[in-house]
């Protein structure tokens, strides 16, 4: 599903990835690691947000570096504040807006919408304003958002942080009901039991590539 061979990356002048090979073909794959260790920027080259300085990232068979804007239509991408996706006041305009390129006829467009919320648990929200939302609610809009694009692969980056517990719990709920791969950026570590394998990140290299228990064990002696 991805390949990344021989991929580094400079941002800044300063080298936050470095020499990165290794496949991902799991469903569910986590990324942890300290604070500027580099995770981020390892699932932003997921979906060519950020391209390798050297070196390649094939997704789907695709170069992330020739074939970007195909890459990120079958890898969706949601933040750790919504309020950095969700665009229009409305939650039915803001997921109706994602759907516009596809060209499709009103009635599919708020069937589609509709399906999105109930998913997310938010069924009837398409009136509701986005701003009088919580912020349980708002992730959960822009998950919508990025699911009803169908994707292949779902990229999270921390998207718990933000959230008290009820609202982590909904969130994950949703991540496990989808039918799609995901990649998840978390510190919430307790939230990786079920994930098939965990990627640790230290100052830009991959350190440890294991099971969630051994590598949690590894993140915790890593910040002791």
């Amino acid at each position: 599903m991805i390949a990344f061979e021989a991929v580094s990356l400079e941002r800044g002048g300063r080298l936050v990835l470095d020499r990165l090979d290794l496949q991902l073909t799991e469903r569910r794959i986590g990324v942890i690691g300290a604070n500027g260790s580099g995770k981020s920027s390892f699932v932003r080259l997921l979906n060519g947000l950020l391209l390798p300085t050297s070196g390649t990232v094939h997704v789907f068979g695709m170069d992330t570096k020739s074939a970007a804007r195909a890459v990120r239509r079958r890898v969706g991408f949601v933040f750790q504040n919504p309020d950095n996706q969700i665009v229009y006041p409305s939650v039915g305009e803001d997921l109706a807006f994602g759907l516009k390129p596809l060209k499709l006829p009103k009635p599919e467009i708020a069937a589609r919408v509709g399906r999105a919320l109930a998913e997310a648990g938010l069924s009837g929200f398409e009136e509701r304003l986005a701003h009088e939302l919580s912020g349980g609610e708002r992730q959960m809009v822009a998950i919508a958002g990025v699911a009803i694009l169908r994707p292949d692969l779902l990229v999270l980056d921390e998207p718990t942080t933000l959230l008290d517990r009820r609202n982590k719990r909904r969130v994950m709920e949703a991540v496990h009901a989808m039918s799609c791969a995901v990649a998840m950026v978390t510190h919430d570590l307790d939230l990786l039991d079920s994930f098939d394998r965990v990627l640790v990140f230290e100052n830009g290299r991959l350190v440890d590539d294991a099971p969630p228990a051994r590598a949690i064990q590894t993140y915790l002696t890593l910040t002791a």
